[in-house]
């Protein structure tokens, strides 16, 4: 019973908070201490990636279709040049990244994020901004790159950067969904060519588990795009704040 609950738990997180922003990395560190329990199946890790990328593809199909029946277009191009800071920053510091999954900095990155969001919130209230441009998918991508840190959420840093640097909030929480799609599939290349360079098990467990945890993480994952589409319009982001003082301040203790 442990272990279905575990697994549920795994996939409900996953697809939930990787999109809202309260840092999916982070409840999944938390998720693993409160259990006692690591999750130590990369194919396991490699499915859930694989169900939140689905749900990308399938809640944001119209946009994506336009990008790949224009890929030397400038919305084409916007994406490319938020990847390249990603990438470039997670490949500087890859080894500091890998030392915070330990979970001794949950607390401190998890109150950032909620400060950013309190910020974003009082900032872009009321304001209407523009289409985005380089140099907002350049801060996007940049701010990306940093919510590598477990804590620090990918998809509310990356909202947050978009709106405080002053494009519009649709185009910018869209933005933040597709932008996720090229780096999900690098963190699945790497994990997969991790995983057989160092001769480390694939896969361990029940198959069944394995599903079952893939289905929740790709329906709470449509949820939360959708759900988060309609948050960012009204601005209201200090909801997540408060969660995540709570959740900052149960990590201290856990």
């Amino acid at each position: 019973m442990i272990f279905f609950l575990f697994y549920f738990v795994l996939g409900l997180v996953q697809g939930l908070t990787e999109f809202l922003p309260v840092s999916s990395s982070g409840h999944l560190v938390l998720v693993s201490k409160l259990f006692g329990m690591q999750q130590n199946s990369l194919f396991l890790s490699v499915l859930l990636h694989v169900a939140t990328l689905l749900a990308v593809l399938i809640v944001l199909r119209k946009e994506i279709w336009q990008l790949v029946c224009h890929p030397f277009s400038k919305q084409t191009l916007l994406y490319v040049v938020a990847t390249m800071p990603t990438i470039l920053i997670v490949i500087i510091f890859k080894g500091f990244f890998e030392s915070t999954f330990s979970g001794d900095f949950l607390p401190i990155c998890f109150m950032i994020t909620a400060v950013l969001l309190v910020v974003t919130s009082l900032y872009s209230k009321n304001k209407k901004g523009k289409d985005i441009t380089y140099k907002n998918a350049i801060i996007m991508g940049i701010s990306q790159g940093i919510a590598v840190l477990p804590g620090i959420s990918r998809s509310g840093a990356t909202i947050c950067a978009g709106l405080l640097s002053g494009s519009d909030k649709k185009q910018t929480t869209k933005f933040s969904f597709i932008m996720s799609i090229p780096i999900i599939i690098c963190s699945l290349v790497y994990e997969v060519y991790n995983c057989i360079t160092s001769g480390v098990e694939f896969f361990s467990g029940s198959v069944w588990l394995v599903v079952m945890s893939f289905v929740v993480a790709f329906v709470s994952g449509i949820f939360a795009i959708k759900c988060m589409l309609k948050i960012v319009e009204k601005g209201k982001y200090y909801y997540f704040s408060v969660y995540l003082v709570v959740v900052a301040i149960i990590s201290f203790f856990i």
